[in-house]
C-alpha cells in the first residue's frame, strides 16, 4: 500500500478538496489498470489479439480508441511475447496515449517530441505520420535515450531523427521550424504515484517551483521553434496548477499564442481559470485535466496552442561538424549495393527508392525519403539500422531492415518449423539442424519475418541484434 506523504496530502486537500484527497487516496490503493497500444492498421490487429490470447492475454478494446487496449488477463506475459520483441504492440497507459492524438501530426508535417524517452509517444507519434515525413525526437538525457533508440529501433521507425540537446535551448537550433510540437513536459507526477509510490517520499511544492522553472523553459522554446501557425500540445501527468495552468497563464501574456479547443476521446474537465483568488486567462479553460480514477489510467493535463505571430530570432548555437552524410537511393556511394541485395533477396530495387541512407564509416542507416534536415550535426541517431559494408565491399542487411521489405523479399528465406530452432534463433544462438544453406538468409516464423541468419558449417548462426535479446522471450 502507498503512503501517502503530509506535502501531497496537504496541497491535494487545499487545492481540490476533501472529498478529491479521499477519492486519490483509494484510487492509488488499487492496481493500475494496464493497457496495450496495437497497430492503428485494423487488420494488423486482428492477427496480433489472436496470437496474444494463445499466451493467456486476454483484452478488452476501448470503446473511444480504437487502438488502445485494457489487459484483463495474462499481465506477466505482457514484455516477454515474440509478438512484443519484433514491435507488434508497446505497453502504454491509455492516458499517455492521449497527447499524440491531440498532436494529430501528419506526414506532411515537420514534427518534434521535445522529451521524447522512453518513446510511447514518440513511436505513437511516428505511426500516426505513416512512419514517414520528417519527425524529430528530443531527448537529453544519455541513459533515456538508449530506451529511446531500443523502442524506435524494436518499432522500426523510419522516420525520426533522434537529437541529444536540452529542450530549453532547442530554438536557437530550430527557429520558426516545426508545424507540429509535442511538450510532454518533465513534471512532479501526482498523476502517476499510484505507479510510482516513491513520488511520495520527495515530493514538496518547493520541488514543483523548480521543476515549473524548466517546464515554462520548454514551453517557451517550443512556442519559438514552431512556425507561425504551427501547433504546440503542452502536456504533463501531475495535477499542480502551478505545472500547468500557471505555466499557460505566463506563455499567454508573454508569447503570441492562442489556446484552441480541444475533444478527449475520455472524459476530461476544463482546466482552472481561477487560483487562489486570482483570475487567470480565461482562454485556459480550453485545457483539459483528467482525473486519474474517472478513466481508471493516470492523471493528466492536455492544451493545445497556435503560434499566431513571430518571436525573436536567438543567436544561432554551432554544433560543430559530423561525420555523417545522407544520400538517395540512386547516389554512386549506394546503388551497386542496392542492386545487389535486390537481385540476392528479389526486392525491386524500385522499393529502395523510398528511403535515403546515412553513411558513417562501414555502418548505415536508412530513412524514408521525404525526411529533411538542414544539419545533420544535430544527430545522434537518424533513422534505423540498415546494414555494415563487410570486409569484401558489401552490405550485409541488418535483421532490422527486415521489417521495412519484407512485402518485397522473394528469395533466400527460410522458414523455422519448430519452436526449438525459433528459441536457438531469438537468443542468438546457431541452428544446428540446418546445414545445407550458404549465404545470408531471411528467417521467418509462423508467417513473422524475424531478421537475417547466415549458413555456416556448423548450422544456420542467428544475426538477430544483440540489443533486442535483453529480456526472456516466451515461445508458444
Amino acid at each position: 500500500m502507498i503512503e501517502l506523504s503530509q506535502n501531497i496530502s496537504d496541497y491535494i486537500l487545499k487545492t481540490f478538496g476533501e472529498e478529491f484527497l479521499n477519492n486519490f487516496r483509494s484510487y492509488i490503493e488499487q492496481d493500475a489498470e494496464i493497457y496495450l497500444r496495437l497497430p492503428l492498421n485494423f487488420d494488423e490487429r486482428k492477427t496480433i489479439i489472436p496470437k496474444l490470447a494463445s499466451y493467456g492475454v486476454e483484452l478488452e478494446q476501448h470503446k473511444s480508441i480504437p487502438f488502445a487496449y485494457k489487459v484483463l488477463s495474462g499481465y506477466e506475459k505482457l514484455g516477454k511475447t515474440l509478438e512484443y520483441t519484433i514491435g507488434k504492440y508497446y505497453i502504454q497507459s491509455l492516458s499517455s496515449m492521449i497527447p499524440p492524438i491531440v498532436l494529430d501530426a501528419g506526414k506532411n508535417n515537420v514534427t518534434l517530441d521535445m522529451c521524447a524517452a522512453p518513446g510511447s509517444k514518440s513511436t505513437q507519434i511516428a505511426e500516426m505520420m505513416n512512419n514517414t515525413g520528417t519527425f524529430y525526437a528530443n531527448e537529453p538525457s544519455p541513459k533515456r535515450i538508449k530506451s529511446l533508440v531500443y523502442n524506435l529501433d524494436r518499432l522500426n521507425i523510419v522516420n525520426m531523427g533522434v537529437s541529444q540537446k536540452q529542450g530549453e535551448i532547442l530554438s536557437k537550433h530550430f527557429n520558426h521550424y516545426f508545424d507540429k510540437i509535442l511538450v510532454d513536459a518533465p513534471c512532479s507526477g501526482l498523476g502517476i504515484v499510484q505507479k510510482r509510490g516513491e513520488i511520495s517520499n520527495w515530493w514538496n511544492e518547493d520541488s514543483v517551483s523548480r521543476i515549473s522553472d524548466t517546464q515554462m523553459r520548454l514551453l517557451v522554446s517550443a512556442v519559438k521553434s514552431a512556425k507561425v501557425g504551427g501547433e504546440i500540445v503542452y502536456s504533463t501527468c501531475t495535477l499542480t496548477v502551478e505545472e500547468n495552468e500557471l505555466i499557460l497563464n505566463t506563455v499567454l501574456k508573454r508569447y503570441p499564442v492562442e489556446l484552441v479547443d480541444i475533444g478527449l476521446p475520455v472524459k476530461s474537465h476544463q482546466a482552472f481559470t481561477e487560483y487562489k483568488g486570482a483570475q487567470l486567462n480565461p482562454q485556459i479553460a480550453k485545457a483539459r485535466r483528467i482525473i486519474p480514477w474517472e478513466i481508471n489510467s493516470e492523471g493528466f493535463f492536455i492544451a493545445k496552442l497556435v503560434k499566431t505571430g513571430t518571436t525573436e530570432v536567438p543567436a544561432k548555437i554551432s554544433t560543430g561538424e559530423t561525420k555523417l552524410r545522407i544520400i538517395n537511393s540512386k547516389h554512386k556511394d549506394i546503388r551497386h549495393h542496392l542492386q545487389n541485395l535486390s537481385e540476392y533477396y528479389g526486392i525491386s530495387l524500385e522499393v529502395f527508392d523510398n528511403f535515403r541512407f546515412i553513411m558513417k564509416s562501414r555502418d548505415i542507416n536508412y530513412i524514408n525519403a521525404n525526411w529533411q534536415s538542414d544539419d545533420l550535426s544535430l544527430y545522434s541517431r537518424i533513422g534505423t539500422k540498415f546494414g555494415t559494408v563487410d570486409n569484401r565491399g558489401n552490405i550485409v542487411l541488418n535483421s532490422l531492415a527486415i521489417q521495412s521489405f519484407k512485402e518485397h523479399i522473394t528469395q533466400n528465406i527460410i522458414e523455422l518449423t519448430t519452436t526449438d530452432e525459433l528459441k536457438t534463433y531469438m537468443t542468438g544462438g546457431i541452428i544446428k539442424g540446418i546445414t545445407n544453406q550458404a549465404g545470408y538468409k531471411v528467417i521467418k516464423y509462423n508467417g513473422y519475418f524475424l531478421g537475417t541468419a547466415v549458413g555456416t558449417k556448423e548450422g544456420l548462426k542467428s544475426q538477430y541484434p544483440r540489443a533486442m535479446r535483453t529480456h526472456e522471450i516466451l515461445i508458444n
